[in-house]
């Protein structure tokens, strides 16, 4: 499909009319589209606005953000999740203040090098702060297309995506592209949504071809669901003198940089007892007593679920070792809220600050 013959000037002139008042949509410098669309790559729009807000006042511009800690940068991003991105967003903050003089590059193979910016980010950067014509590919964006053009491939298949980014630049307009694609991830937003699309309310609807085949509701084809994995995982409270002992993970790697309670993954025909002290030996090197059972919290990730079971320990034998860990830190209770915890263990904290 052409350029002319997709319903631009309708899409344009609806989202005029119901364009929410998002705060990353005040500010279209560089630096904020990368952060809200950093953010925004795996959070919820109504989820990100506080943490939006509460990041741009600790990290006004990209020089405050590369001169920043990373633990105060995680401390930041604590409870989205997949903090992943928020390295990396740090990463390249100080990458751009080393190699682009602060600003952030308005060039496509540039924005490519730099950590954590992919394909879709890039072209958000470009098209929505430096009016250039690139296409958008979030899951709003694939949601409308796949209906609009009919595409029934799975959506995670790499022929389907090609076949999406094609069609995202063939009606890509070259007169305000950015606000073509928020117009376009905002009717998959608020009308072509994943569940019980609005048809009747779309700007689009004439064109749309899954529409008179009655299956706007039924695209995008997901892939086959594939089976959950379930594990038990132990965290020690381990108390000395008022202070209880908190790790840091490795950088690299799932929640690389936050802070936890110690502990590990529960092997196959091992008690949690037994899991939790050969954890802490593995991992610092010392000898633990496994005391009263505290609490359980479940957790959901993105393709796994544990059930973290916590035990409040004794420190028995042996100096602390920087073994399976970054750092370690003895600290007081009231102390434990300084720090960037995953939301399982912060869970933990909660209750343990009441107790």
């Amino acid at each position: 499909m052409s350029k002319a013959t997709f319903p631009t000037k309708k899409l344009l002139a609806w989202f005029r009319k119901n364009e929410r008042d998002l705060p990353w949509r005040k500010d279209r410098r560089p630096y904020t589209v990368l952060v809200s669309e950093i953010m925004l790559q795996q959070t919820r729009v109504d989820q990100a606005e506080g943490y939006y807000r509460r990041f741009l006042e600790s990290f006004p511009d990209i020089s405050a953000l590369a001169r920043a800690q990373p633990e105060r940068v995680l401390k930041a991003w604590e409870g989205l999740g997949y903090y992943s991105r928020a390295r990396h967003l740090h990463q390249t903050a100080r990458l751009i203040m080393k190699d682009y003089d602060g600003q952030i590059p308005g060039a496509y193979g540039q924005l490519l090098k730099l950590p954590g910016i992919g394909r879709s980010t890039a072209g958000a950067v470009l098209s929505l702060a430096y009016d250039q014509a690139y296409p958008i590919m979030d899951g709003n964006v694939k949601r409308v297309l796949a209906r609009f053009f009919l595409i029934r491939g799975p959506i995670g298949q790499t022929e389907t995506l090609k076949t999406l980014w094609q069609q995202a630049e063939a009606i890509l307009p070259a007169k305000a592209p950015g606000r073509f694609n928020e117009a376009l991830m905002e009717l998959g937003a608020l009308v072509c949504r994943p569940q019980n699309p609005d048809c009747a309310r779309c700007p689009v609807r004439e064109g749309c071809r899954a529409f008179p085949e009655g299956e706007a509701g039924s695209l995008p084809l997901k892939n086959p669901a594939r089976k959950i994995p379930h594990y038990d995982v132990t965290a020690a409270v381990i108390r000395k003198g008022g202070q209880i002992l908190i790790t840091q993970r490795p950088e690299k790697g799932l929640l690389g940089g936050l802070w936890e309670f110690p502990g590990g993954k529960k092997e196959p025909g091992e008690t949690l007892e037994a899991c939790l002290q050969r954890e802490i030996e593995e991992e610092l090197g010392i000898a633990i007593a496994v005391g009263e059972r505290f609490m359980q919290v479940r957790h959901a990730y993105s393709h796994f679920r544990i059930t973290l079971h916590t035990f409040f320990c004794r420190h028995r034998k042996g100096r602390i070792q920087k073994i399976g860990i970054q750092d370690y830190r003895w600290v007081r209770p009231e102390e434990l809220i300084l720090y960037a915890f995953p939301r399982a263990d912060r869970r933990v904290i909660e209750v343990l600050m009441g107790k």
